[in-house]
């Protein structure tokens, strides 16, 4: 990477006291932004039995809403780095924010089920651009030694929705009403919009070029198809012909999109960012641990709401412990990657992680709940420190013309990768079953499913050791591997 490149990726650090509060002020901005995000994507499952009371419809149909959403935001990801470029990254930011909050309230006011799947379309499309838009006004403003501390405490709300939504929708069904799952956004929406307007400037390319139509069809189709497969694995909401066959359309629309992108210069998802060593690395490799993401948070809640029988209020009670974890890990991440370096970080991390997913296979109803949460948290600690790592690593070399469009790539690998994570899961959930000829979920499916997750989780670290001793020290400094 040139010295120009890596001047213009990472900012001077601001030479007045606003810019230098508005470059503390971004990360938090962001991390509201992702959490409200992330929340709602987890939130509406454990209210869909209310919700269908109320609307007058079933919970499987109901299921639906989670479905429209996820879709929606697959669809509209691969957008968000060219609609930056060429509106603005704030005006984009605001005008996300802005629309998940009105369709937070459209939700939340609906009358019957196409009202709720029509105001979910509209906020996953505005969450597509949300998180993205905002991780983009974050690697263009925050200083390069600061990048680390930003992205550490991004981490957090990654990790906290998935593990606060489940409880705390059971917590408002259960004491409240439905309807809050989404009004809480409001509050949350109003306030990043007002941080917004008062600490981030405007980010803008003076020529953006147009916008790829069949990249964006494709890529919409490929997205949409394998998403929902992914999501449907485990569910019984499809026959097997008809769910193989959304795979393999998604799939045959990917292989037809990277011919395309091949043959235009500009299109909407960038395949050329994988020559770059340390972002085709942290895509393939994160994915790998992305996987933990999806999967551990379903897998604890079928081990200790079906299989040791806790109300969903009290298993979150347990789950919660990992987000201690992720919060104690933000005041350590920056001296540990400093010491170590980030390929060292992220090799031993790998295998750290995985262990303490697999050690979730030794629960039972008779372990202590002080153990369980004690392993909880040092998981939660170890699984934050590695997507604090990886998610810096990726945009180490990245050039500045290209940064809106890697932010978008990452976001749509994310995406995918946790959304796999769950269908490895539950396929491996059915897969015990039917090798111990049953049709109920007992314990030792679910053992099943920690081992194999965690051992994906482990062998992201045959990725992470190929990269440079050197990788990602410009960005903090670290002291590196001398044994290579």
């Amino acid at each position: 990477m040139s010295a120009e490149s890596a001047v213009a990726a990472n900012p001077a650090p601001p030479s007045n006291p606003d810019a230098l509060r508005a470059a503390r002020m971004i990360p938090f901005i962001v991390g509201c932004a992702l959490f409200m995000q992330m929340l709602d994507a987890t939130v509406v499952a454990t209210a869909l039995p209310a919700m269908a009371r109320a609307l007058g419809s079933t919970p499987v149909r109901l299921n639906v809403a989670i479905t429209s959403y996820l879709l929606s935001v697959a669809v509209f990801v691969p957008v968000s780095g060219w609609a930056a470029d060429r509106y603005g990254a704030r005006r984009v930011f605001v005008a996300a924010i802005g629309l998940f909050t009105l369709s937070s309230v459209a939700c939340a006011v609906s009358q019957d089920l196409p009202q709720l799947v029509v105001a979910r379309i509209i906020q996953g499309m505005a969450g597509a651009m949300m998180v993205p838009v905002g991780r983009i006004i974050l690697l263009r403003t925050v200083p390069k030694q600061d990048l680390l501390k930003a992205m550490s405490f991004l981490s957090i709300p990654a990790l906290l929705g998935p593990v606060i939504g489940p409880p705390l929708g059971g917590f408002m069904v259960t004491y409240m009403s439905w309807h809050w799952i989404f009004l809480i956004n409001i509050p949350i929406g109003v306030l990043g919009i007002a941080l917004v307007l008062r600490y981030v400037a405007e980010i803008k390319e003076e020529s953006a070029p147009r916008l790829d139509w069949l990249g964006f069809l494709l890529s919409a189709v490929c997205l949409a198809t394998l998403v929902s497969g992914f999501e449907a694995i485990g569910r019984d909401v499809m026959p097997l012909p008809m769910l193989l066959g959304m795979i393999a359309v998604g799939a045959a629309c990917g292989f037809l999109y990277a011919w395309h992108a091949r043959r235009v210069e500009h299109p909407i998802i960038d395949l050329s960012l994988m020559r770059i060593p340390t972002f085709a690395i942290s895509t393939l490799g994160g994915n790998l641990c992305r996987f933990a993401v999806g999967a551990t948070p379903f897998l604890l809640a079928m081990l200790l709401q079906v299989g040791f029988g806790l109300s969903p209020f009290s298993a979150g009670l347990i789950t919660f412990a990992s987000a201690a974890g992720a919060l104690l890990m933000k005041f350590v991440a920056t001296p540990i990657v400093r010491h170590f370096g980030f390929r060292r970080v992220l090799t031993v991390n790998a295998l750290l992680t995985g262990v303490f997913i697999m050690v979730c296979a030794t629960f039972t109803p008779a372990t202590p709940v002080w153990l369980m949460i004690a392993i909880l948290l040092v998981g939660g600690f170890f699984r934050s420190l590695q997507f604090t790592g990886v998610n810096t690593l990726t945009y180490a070399d990245i050039p500045p013309a290209k940064m809106s469009r890697a932010s978008s790539f990452a976001a749509m690998a994310q995406q995918l990768g946790i959304s796999l994570g769950v269908g490895v899961a539950a396929v491996t959930l059915n897969v015990s079953m039917a090798l111990r000829g049953a049709e109920t979920l007992a314990v030792s499916d679910v053992v099943a499913g920690f081992i194999v997750i965690g051992l994906m989780c482990m062998a992201s670290t045959f990725s992470f050791r190929r990269l440079e001793p050197q990788a990602g020290a410009h960005l903090n400094g670290a002291k590196q591997s001398d044994d290579e």
